[in-house]
């Protein structure tokens, strides 16, 4: 059970700041049942919608980035590997417009594992990027569903991202490979395991003394090799995602393809067991 560590405090949190307009229920039981390719939708609030979008009005490319999720830093990219993925984004896309997103402060609940002086860094980087950091989490979803794409590593807050429409690139690793997918376009950048370690359900990923970038200890689907590795592909699948070239339906015969090349069909695992159509 230590895998599902603050399970509960995500109940509490969700019955206090989520209202159900129909009903509530329990997952596969009848009335109401839970049935494969259901989509779950966000009604964010209208003032926090309005204002995310006057933030990012005018820009072509809007582009959510939350850099960590609330798991030991060593499982997330380091703040170098994200100067090199934004920059090469920005490159490619001049204009585009990052959103950065997390919680720092400490209030005794879930927060990002990213230091400071690592936010820092990302801000002075991209000083045009909206800060989104430890604002009210309407406020922060409400930035994600004005932007073309929600970039992160494997994190909670990404099946979020989902239920407010917004498509999902994944720096996928660590521990498994995505399983919630809410009918929006989505694409996860599954490392070789060969290079840079396998999928370890439900124990912790191993872990590098020193990556390569003097940033500390790291888990190798994180590392700063890994991100130049898988760059390329990034960068291709971000492209897609903002022109809307990648529909739901593809992203799924792609990605349950891609992930049986690298994990075996047994260990594959989602939400409504929508993936025994595809493997």
């Amino acid at each position: 059970m230590a895998a599902w560590d603050g399970l509960d405090r995500w109940f509490a949190t969700t019955d206090r700041e989520l209202s159900a307009r129909r009903g509530r229920g329990v997952i596969g039981a009848e009335s109401p049942s839970y049935t494969p390719h259901r989509q779950l939708r966000l009604e964010l609030p209208t003032p926090e919608r309005e204002a995310a979008g006057a933030l990012l009005e005018g820009a072509p490319v809007r582009m959510a980035v939350m850099p960590t999720g609330s798991g030991p830093r060593w499982q997330y990219p380091s703040s170098g590997s994200w100067l090199l993925i934004l920059h090469a984004l920005r490159e490619l896309h001049p204009g585009v417009r990052f959103c950065l997103l997390g919680k720092l402060c400490d209030d005794g609940r879930t927060r990002s594992s990213l230091a400071a002086a690592e936010l820092a860094r990302l801000r002075k980087a991209f000083p045009d990027a909206v800060d989104g950091f430890d604002q009210p989490i309407a406020q922060q979803l409400a930035l994600v569903e004005a932007c073309d794409v929600f970039l992160s590593p494997h994190t909670g807050f990404g099946m979020a991202a989902l239920a407010a429409g917004t498509p999902w690139l994944t720096l996928s690793g660590g521990s498994w490979p995505e399983y919630f997918f809410n009918g929006v376009p989505f694409y996860s950048l599954l490392p070789n395991p060969d290079l840079f370690g396998p999928y370890t359900p439900y124990i912790a990923p191993p872990m590098l003394a020193a990556d390569t970038d003097g940033e500390g200890t790291r888990t190798p689907s994180m590392s700063r090799a890994r991100i130049g590795h898988d760059l390329e592909e990034l960068l291709d699948a971000a492209t897609k995602l903002i022109e809307r070239r990648l529909s739901y339906e593809q992203a799924l015969q792609l990605h349950f393809s891609r992930l049986l090349r690298i994990v075996d069909r047994t260990d594959i695992w989602t939400f409504e067991g929508l993936h025994h159509a595809y493997v």
